[in-house]
C-alpha cells in the first residue's frame, strides 16, 4: 500500500472516529436519574439525578427537576448539596392520595438547586440525591423532565419522553421500577419491628440471665453461710469439749 493510500485510510478512520464521538457524546451527557439500589414499586427509593457538564466555557449553576403529575408522590425530601441551594414547590392535588390511612392534598411538583457558592465546572459532574415515595404500583416507569442552566445564560431541556427503541436528541430522565416485594412493601418496617421483637428479646434474655445469675449468686452465698455457720457450731463445740477435759485433768 503506497503512502497516499495509508494517508487516505488513516483520515478516513479518523473522520469515523469523530463522528462515532459526536454522536455518542450527546446521548451519553444527558441529565440521568438512578436509584440507589432498587426503585421497588409501591416502595421508598434515594434516586440521584446526575448531572454532567457538557460544554467547554460554562458551568452549570442550576437544575430544575419537576416531578411526574401523573403519578405524584407524597414524600419527596432532598439531601443538602454544599454549594447548593434548594427550593421545593408544591402543588395541589386534583385526587387526593391516600398514604398511611391519611389523605395528602398536596405534592412536589418541582425541585431546584441553584448554585450557592459552587457550580458544575467543564469536565465534571455533580449528583443531587432525593428520598423519594411511595413510588407507584400501576407504573413500569417514570419520567421526570429536567432544566439544565449555565453561568451563559444557555438553557438546556431535557424533557423528551422516549419512544420506541430510539433515544431523543434531549431525553428526560427516566426511572425504570422493578416488581414490588414484600421488602418494598413495608418489608422495612415488618424488618424494624423484628429487630426491635429481637432486642426485647435479647434485653429480656440478658435479664433473666442477670436473675439467675444474681439467684446462683445469692444461692452460692447462702450455701457458703450456712457452712461457715455449721464449722462455727462444730468448732465451739470442740472448744467446750476441750474446756471441760481440761478441768477434769486438773481437778485429778
Amino acid at each position: 500500500m503506497s503512502a497516499t493510500n495509508v494517508s487516505r485510510t488513516a483520515i478516513a478512520a479518523g473522520v469515523a472516529a469523530s463522528t462515532v464521538l459526536l454522536l455518542a457524546g450527546p446521548a451519553a451527557a444527558h441529565v440521568s436519574v438512578q436509584p440507589q439500589g432498587e426503585a421497588a414499586k409501591g416502595g421508598y427509593a434515594t434516586l440521584n439525578f446526575k448531572v454532567p457538564n457538557e460544554r467547554d466555557q460554562a458551568s452549570t449553576v442550576k437544575l430544575e427537576v419537576n416531578f411526574p403529575a401523573d403519578h405524584p408522590l407524597s414524600s419527596v425530601t432532598p439531601e443538602a448539596v454544599p454549594g447548593w441551594k434548594i427550593e421545593i414547590t408544591k402543588g395541589k392535588l386534583d385526587k387526593p392520595l391516600e398514604v398511611h390511612g391519611r389523605k395528602i392534598t398536596e405534592a412536589v411538583t418541582k425541585v431546584t438547586w441553584t448554585a450557592d457558592g459552587s457550580k458544575i465546572a467543564p469536565g465534571y459532574f455533580q449528583q443531587f440525591p432525593v428520598s423519594v415515595g411511595q413510588l407507584p404500583e400501576d407504573a413500569d416507569q417514570l419520567v421526570f423532565k429536567a432544566i439544565q442552566t449555565y453561568d451563559n445564560k444557555e438553557v438546556v431541556r431535557w424533557i423528551e419522553e422516549p419512544k420506541g427503541g430510539e433515544e431523543p436528541d434531549s431525553p428526560a430522565p427516566v426511572l425504570k421500577l422493578t416488581a414490588a416485594t414484600e421488602d418494598h412493601h413495608g418489608g422495612g418496617a415488618a424488618a424494624q419491628g423484628d429487630d426491635d421483637h429481637q432486642a426485647d428479646d435479647k434485653a429480656a434474655s440478658a435479664e433473666g440471665d442477670k436473675k439467675e445469675t444474681h439467684a446462683a449468686s445469692s444461692s452460692s452465698s447462702d450455701t457458703t453461710a450456712r457452712t461457715l455457720g455449721i464449722i462455727g457450731i462444730l468448732i465451739g463445740i470442740a472448744g467446750v469439749a476441750f474446756g471441760v477435759l481440761a478441768g477434769r485433768r486438773r481437778t485429778a
